[in-house]
């Protein structure tokens, strides 16, 4: 479970940072990751310095990720059915934890981006479709290519990421067993508590059972 929310955190750090509030105008779902994500790779060329600091690369991740990322939907997928056993105020603490523990996860990736490179395929799908799957690989030298996969669907507030999957395996998902086994024990505030613990100590992997 732990090695591999790792592995996907360390592979999609630099593509999860894809969307920019500032475009007023929007692309192509494809179009908007390919875009943003060479502009982060300049702005780390540019700034050497930038991953030595992880406060700044937390900021650079609640600039550029949050506000396209549906991460209450994300938190449904890793929650499951459990989900509908938790109550509105317990929904919304879940929510807030497993989004922190996601920035965390994707700002400690990111500290360690050395040379990655993504490659964006172009998208196939219809203009009145309204989820899509646009489909990448990571490649760096000396490793296998690693394909990365963002479900987005189209809401009033414009495209949003609600899971991505690594070599086919949902992130999201990834958590599902190791939420319910916690939820079975512990309870839903069991596991909230687990979460915020995980929060508070600045470690950014999955809570353990």
């Amino acid at each position: 479970m732990n090695s591999i929310a790792s592995t996907a955190a360390r592979v999609i750090a630099l593509s999860a940072l894809v969307f920019s509030a500032a475009l007023a105008d929007e692309p192509a779902p494809d179009v908007l990751i390919r875009g943003i994500a060479d502009d982060v790779i300049a702005a780390i060329k540019r700034d050497v310095k930038l991953t030595d600091s992880p406060a700044r690369v937390a900021s650079l991740v609640e600039a550029k990720v949050l506000p396209h990322f549906d991460f209450a939907r994300t938190t449904r997928i890793a929650m499951g059915a459990n989900w509908r056993r938790a109550t509105p105020e317990q929904q919304e603490r879940l929510t807030l934890e497993f989004r922190t523990l996601l920035v965390r996860t994707y700002s400690t990736a990111l500290v360690n981006f050395r040379d990655q490179v993504i490659d964006v395929k172009p998208l196939r799908a219809k203009p009145e479709d309204v989820q899509v799957t646009v489909r990448s690989e990571v490649r760096q030298q000396g490793a296998q290519p690693m394909s990365i996969d963002y479900d987005m669907e189209k809401t009033p507030d414009g495209w949003k990421i609600f899971d991505i999957r690594i070599a086919g395996a949902s992130l999201a998902a990834t958590y599902r067993d190791t939420f319910a086994e916690v939820v079975r024990n512990h309870g839903v505030d069991g596991l909230i508590e687990q979460l915020s613990s995980k929060n508070r100590q600045g470690r950014p992997q999955a809570v353990n059972t």
